[in-house]
């Protein structure tokens, strides 16, 4: 009686062990878990975003634009590590459940036997569970690489959204110097919501470059420049559908015009086709994918102004 529960005892104890080798991160891979020191990190990074975005003129939509791509990383990150972890216990518990309560397995008389030694080492039942469910385990595999490289994506957004925040910090003097050139303006009865500067803005990229499809200015409600009467789309197609190639042109036109007048005009920034021309911070940048023709801008102009 006692050596028959002892084997039963040993049994299980391989089986667990078994499952536990499968649990863990295969090919020498290590998964890279959230920081947890992540949310104060992005505290401090979005502080310091807010205090920029009062002294530089609002709306550092080039910043804004880097801190949601951290924080959708971020976010990829996490459900990656969830999804792993699941499928790393299910593994695990489907191990055990069928070497601990029989399950028709072909290995069941190696482990009814006295002495399993040989066969029944943690490696050698591992490698047996691994070869009879390689489909769950290449699952969690994949898991595992997917989720390392969406960390490994994170930690350089944030580490470029830094980047970009000392950047504009050292240009400050430069910056302020800009901003202050151009007089705060509140909109304007009769200008349909804008500030007298967008409306004027407005009617030169229309009798320029127009006419449009549509121009769009105010939102009501939006936290940005289309909220406070400082921006405008102009649209080149409708529907969210694609503009044809010679749309495109004009969109091409109309961007390089504004950058080009952007002093004479008070332009603070332009997007065009998924990139951003802040004057603040000179150049034009890739933004992150916000999933559509329109949210992309492939279909508009966006005209901020100060």
């Amino acid at each position: 009686m006692e050596a028959r529960s002892s084997a039963r005892r040993r049994r299980a104890v391989l089986a667990v062990a078994a499952a536990a080798a499968l649990a863990l991160p295969l090919a020498g891979a290590v998964p890279a878990d959230a920081d947890p020191g992540d949310s104060g990190r992005m505290e401090k990074l979005n502080q310091q975003i807010s205090k920029l975005d009062r002294a530089y003129g609002g709306d550092l939509a080039k910043l804004k634009d880097a801190q949601f791509g951290v924080q959708k990383a971020m976010k990829s990150a996490d459900a990656l590590r969830k999804e792993r972890d699941d499928a790393q216990r299910l593994v695990a518990q489907l191990a055990a459940n069928q070497y601990m309560t029989g399950g028709g397995d072909p290995a069941l008389t190696a482990i009814s036997a006295d002495d399993p030694s040989g066969f029944l080492n943690t490696a050698s039942l591992a490698q047996h569970l691994a070869t009879n469910q390689a489909a769950r385990v290449q699952q969690v595999q994949k898991l595992i690489d997917e989720q390392v490289k969406a960390r490994k994506e994170a930690e350089q957004k944030i580490k470029d959204l830094q980047k970009e925040i000392d950047d504009l910090k050292r240009q400050r003097t430069r910056i302020q110097a800009l901003v202050k050139k151009y007089k705060p303006q509140s909109p304007s009865v009769g200008m349909g919501g804008v500030t007298p500067r967008m409306m004027h803005v407005k009617q030169v990229i229309d009798s320029e470059f127009g006419p449009f499809p549509t121009i769009g200015c105010t939102r009501p409600g939006d936290p940005q420049d289309h909220g406070t009467g400082r921006a405008c789309d102009f649209m080149e197609s409708g529907g969210g559908s694609m503009p044809t190639a010679a749309r495109q042109q004009n969109g091409d036109q109309v961007a390089a015009y504004a950058i080009s007048h952007a002093s004479s005009l008070g332009i603070k920034y332009v997007i065009w086709r998924q990139r951003i021309y802040d004057m603040r911070s000179p150049g034009w940048r890739a933004m992150e994918n916000r999933g559509g023709i329109t949210a992309n801008h492939y279909d508009h102009v966006h005209i901020s102004v100060f």
